[in-house]
């Protein structure tokens, strides 16, 4: 294991017969910057190399962050590191990465870094990008591994590495959650015992918005194959009094004539446990909730087809905390593997992140009947 803290000794360390893989972090390292270099070590192999880099870059910071409290634990950071596979951590100053100040040339983002992070933090994905290129030349890897957590950074990397022609593959590896849901986060630390139990409402809300789109898809599923007597049924079911049965009944036979309108109900879903989390205390202060096309962060119509991100970003007292969840709409269940946009090699423990997305297809909902009245009770809720 070697630390390293120039770019020259960087430049001096032998590469070996196997593929370079670098993991980029801003020190702090926990579990989910462990399974970070477990990927790597692992899609490198025994005859690769894994370098970790650690550095906290002031140019995606904007004014009033936690830059001067971010925490700095390199130490630490160095056996977690080693533990999980790393051969070197390449840990610079500032002044080595910017050894003339900060940079009067920089890459920026475009449109996809102005929209939800950027929007609330302008400039960040510009430092972001410009950081990530300058480390991308310093350490010359084959290979990057990135957190999907942190969505639309990943997507920003993963277009300037296409759109630049950077000669490595960005790879994401999936979010490592807590087993109370709670995402992984260097800034986790910051929050006190009340304040933690508001932040899991984050995940909470995602995983509401999930399950409700897993059982809307399953209704249409079902509508799709005995809508044509559904709604009879429903009739029949209410005259004998057996009123929860006619209620389900009604909820196929609406579900079979209204356009689709799944996303709307995953949205509901999770704004609904959002605006309960607003009334804790201490009270969960939302910045956004999103539910966008991961090609370019732009929110989808209930006509998309194909896979999406739902985006959270919240204050609790000072932290600002973000989550995400990749949801499937259209053909897919969004309960299956392919949900999650990642391929799993279950032989090799490799996970991928898929070619970029095309563009969302959207289609127009079929002319229908006047559709029935709303289903009552919880099958036809919305907040």
């Amino acid at each position: 294991m070697t630390l390293l803290h120039t770019a020259a000794a960087l430049r001096d360390l032998p590469r070996r017969s196997g593929a370079r893989a670098v993991v980029m972090t801003m020190g702090a390292l926990h579990e989910g910057h462990a399974t970070l270099v477990r990927a790597a070590r692992r899609r490198a192999g025994a005859q690769g190399q894994v370098v970790v880099t650690v550095f906290v870059n002031p140019l995606q910071f904007g004014a009033g962050e936690d830059l001067d409290r971010y925490p700095r634990t390199l130490e630490a950071d160095v056996e977690l590191a080693l533990a999980a596979g790393a051969d070197a951590v390449f840990a610079p100053s500032v002044d080595e990465v910017y050894p003339g100040g900060e940079p009067q040339v920089r890459i920026t983002a475009g449109p996809m870094g102005t929209r939800l992070e950027g929007a609330s933090r302008p400039g960040h994905f510009d430092g972001v990008l410009t950081v990530v290129a300058k480390l991308l030349h310093l350490t010359a890897p084959d290979l990057a591994f990135f957190g999907q957590k942190d969505a639309q950074q990943l997507a920003v990397i993963t277009r300037m590495a296409a759109d630049l022609n950077f000669p490595v593959e960005i790879i994401g590896v999936p979010t490592v959650r807590e087993d109370d849901g709670l995402a992984l986060s260097s800034r986790n630390r910051y929050l006190s015992a009340p304040e933690r139990r508001t932040a899991l409402t984050l995940s909470a809300a995602l995983f509401a918005a999930r399950d409700r789109l897993t059982a809307e898809e399953a209704l249409r599923a079902r509508a799709a194959c005995t809508a044509h007597a559904a709604q009879d049924r429903s009739a029949a079911l209410a005259a004998l009094g057996e009123d929860r049965a006619a209620a389900d009944a009604h909820a196929v036979a609406y579900a079979a004539a209204v356009p689709r309108h799944a996303p709307s109900v995953a949205r509901a879903a999770a704004r609904a446990v959002l605006e309960d989390a607003a009334r804790l205390d201490p009270p969960l202060v939302l910045d956004y909730l999103a539910l966008v096309d991961p090609s370019d962060f732009t929110e989808i119509s209930d006509a998309y087809v194909g896979e999406a991100i739902l985006a959270v970003a919240a204050k609790v007292g000072t932290t600002r905390l973000i989550d995400n969840l990749r949801l499937t709409f259209g053909a897919e269940s969004p309960a299956s593997g392919a949900a999650s946009g990642y391929r799993d090699d279950a032989a090799t423990g490799h996970q991928e992140a898929p070619a970029p997305a095309p563009a969302a297809r959207e289609r127009s909902a079929p002319a229908t009947a006047a559709p029935p009245t709303p289903p009552p009770g919880p099958l036809g809720a919305t907040r």
